[in-house]
């Protein structure tokens, strides 16, 4: 009888420590959840400038090529930025679905 007694208080005592430690356990951090809108920011304001980039150094290319200077870059860089536009409208609707359907953005399952 003395071991049943003591395996009951030793699962009492159990209880007791888990219920202590769910009424202390620290809230859960919104930080992670702020870098994680922070490197969506950015991922966006890249996937813009790297179009951009493009467009110019492509359109620069191509003026230096055929001699033509302000031709090719203009119309290139208006291109490039068109597509990080596109890009970051389809990266913003992949947000939002990831949001409706409740798991952290960019994580897939």
């Amino acid at each position: 009888m003395g071991e049943a007694d003591r395996d009951e208080r030793l699962r009492r005592l159990e209880e007791r420590i888990e219920r202590f430690k769910a009424e202390r356990a620290p809230a859960p951090s919104t930080s992670e959840e702020h870098y994680s809108q922070a490197s969506q920011g950015w991922r966006m304001v890249i996937e813009l400038v790297t179009g951009l980039m493009i467009g110019f150094g492509i359109g620069y290319g191509l003026d230096v090529l055929f001699g033509t200077l302000p031709v090719f870059l203009v119309l290139f860089a208006l291109l490039g930025f068109a597509a990080g536009v596109r890009t970051m409208m389809r990266t913003a609707e992949e947000i939002r679905r990831d949001q409706e359907a409740g798991r952290p953005a960019g994580k897939e399952d």
